[in-house]
C-alpha cells in the first residue's frame, strides 16, 4: 500500500454529535433533529460529522453509529462521516469491517472509523454487550485495531495476510474506511503514533486531562505508515455560541447539568436551561459541578471563535471537532453557523473584516 501524503495541513472544524435526547423528546426527534444538524454542517462547508458509541442511557441516542450514519448520511453530499467512536472491545472486528465497508460502498471517501476502548457504558450494560471486561480482554485492543485494520485493507503483518485474504468483509471494496484511534489519555496517543493513525483527544469531557501533552506524545513517536506519512492530531472541544455571553451561559446549563449527572451516575434526558438552573440550585456540593464549565467554550461567536484558536496554537491541532449537549438542536445549528460567518470551517483561518459585513449567510464550501 503507498504511503499516503499527509493530510491538508489548515486547520478546520468537525462537528461530534451524541444525538442527545431532551425532555419530552422521543429517539426519533432526536435522530430527526440531528439529520437537520448533519445536512446544516455539509452546507456550512464543516468537514466531517461523527456520532458516538454509547449504551443504555436516557440522555443520548446515540447507540449504533454505523445504522445511524447510514440513515443520516443520505441528506448529504460531501462531508465526511464517521463514529466518535465505536468502542472496539464491545464488538467482533470482523462485524465492525463489514459494518464500515458497508458505509464505505454507500458514501465512497467519506467515511471514518474512529475507535476507542472504553465500555461507554456501565458494567451492567457493558455484560449485556457480551463485552469481557477482564484486564485481558482489554489488553487484546491493539490486537483487534490491527486485525480490523487488516480486514479493510491495512495488512502490517505478512504473516496475516494468508488469513486475512480468507476473510472479505465486502465482495469488492475500490475504497476503505480511514481508521482514527481516540481517547483522552497517553494510551490512544501512544498506540495512534505507533501504528501511524490519525488520533483524536476527547477534550470535550476529560475534564483534567492534558490535550497538549497527548499531542506532543503523539507526534514525538509517530511512526509513518502505509496510510499516513505524518502526524494528524484533531481535538474535541464542547462549544455553545449566542448573541450575548448571558445567553449562552444559559444556554450551557443544560450541557452542565448533563456532565454532572453523567459523573454521578444518574443521567436523565437533557434538561430545559429553566430545568438545568433548577438543578443546579439543588446540588449541595458544587466543587466538581462548578469545574465542568473546564473545557466548554461558551459565549458569543466571536469569543468561542478565539477559544478554538487559541486551542489550535496550544496544541497545534490540525483539525477541531465541535462537540455540545443542548435542550435544543437550534442552539448547535445557530452555533456552527455563526461561527461559519466568522470563518470558513473547510479553512479556519480569520477573513478579512471587511469581508464579514458583506456575508449575511454561508453557502456550502468545497470539500478538501
Amino acid at each position: 500500500m503507498r504511503v499516503a501524503p499527509a493530510m491538508p495541513g489548515t486547520p478546520k472544524l468537525s462537528v461530534l454529535d451524541l444525538i442527545p435526547v431532551a425532555e419530552g423528546q422521543s429517539s426519533a426527534d432526536a435522530i430527526a433533529a440531528s439529520r437537520r444538524l448533519v445536512q446544516r454542517a455539509d452546507e456550512l462547508g464543516y468537514h466531517r460529522y461523527w456520532v458516538a458509541e454509547h449504551h443504555n442511557t436516557q440522555l443520548v441516542a446515540s447507540t449504533t453509529p454505523p445504522v445511524l450514519l447510514a440513515a443520516l448520511g443520505a441528506g448529504t453530499r460531501r462531508i465526511r462521516l464517521g463514529s466518535g467512536g465505536v468502542m472496539l472491545p464491545n464488538h467482533a472486528p470482523f462485524v465492525v469491517a463489514e459494518q464500515f465497508a458497508a458505509l464505505e460502498s454507500l458514501y465512497p471517501g467519506r467515511i471514518d472509523l474512529g475507535l476507542g476502548r472504553a465500555p461507554g457504558t456501565d458494567p451492567f450494560t457493558a455484560a449485556a454487550l457480551r463485552r469481557d471486561v477482564s484486564r485481558e480482554r482489554v489488553d487484546e485492543f491493539p490486537n483487534d485495531v490491527l486485525e480490523l485494520m487488516g480486514f479493510l485493507g491495512d495488512v502490517r503483518d505478512e504473516h496475516d495476510r494468508d488469513v486475512l485474504a480468507r476473510l472479505r468483509v465486502t465482495p469488492d471494496a475500490a475504497t476503505h474506511p480511514q481508521i482514527w484511534l481516540l481517547g483522552s489519555s497517553l494510551y490512544g496517543a501512544e498506540l495512534a503514533a505507533a501504528y501511524g493513525l490519525p488520533y483524536t483527544f476527547a477534550h470535550h469531557f476529560a475534564m483534567h486531562a492534558d490535550p497538549k501533552a497527548a499531542a506532543d506524545h503523539y507526534r514525538e513517536h509517530f511512526v509513518p505508515s502505509p496510510v499516513l506519512s505524518e502526524p494528524y492530531f484533531m481535538v474535541s472541544v464542547s462549544a455553545i455560541a449566542a448573541e450575548t455571553a448571558d445567553e449562552a451561559t444559559r444556554l450551557a446549563l443544560p450541557s452542565r447539568a448533563a456532565m454532572h449527572q453523567i459523573r454521578f451516575g444518574r443521567p436523565t434526558r437533557v434538561l430545559s436551561p429553566e430545568g438545568a438552573a433548577a438543578y443546579a440550585n439543588r446540588i449541595q456540593d458544587r466543587s466538581l459541578y462548578d469545574a465542568t464549565t473546564g473545557t466548554q467554550l461558551v459565549g458569543t461567536a466571536t469569543t468561542v471563535a478565539e477559544g478554538i484558536d487559541r486551542l489550535i496554537e496550544r496544541t497545534g491541532a490540525d483539525e477541531v471537532i465541535l462537540a455540545a449537549t443542548t435542550h435544543d438542536v437550534e442552539v448547535r445549528l445557530r452555533t456552527i453557523e455563526a461561527l461559519a460567518q466568522l470563518r470558513d470551517p473547510a479553512a479556519w483561518a480569520p477573513r478579512a473584516p471587511e469581508t464579514l459585513a458583506t456575508h449575511a449567510t454561508v453557502g456550502a464550501h468545497p470539500h478538501n
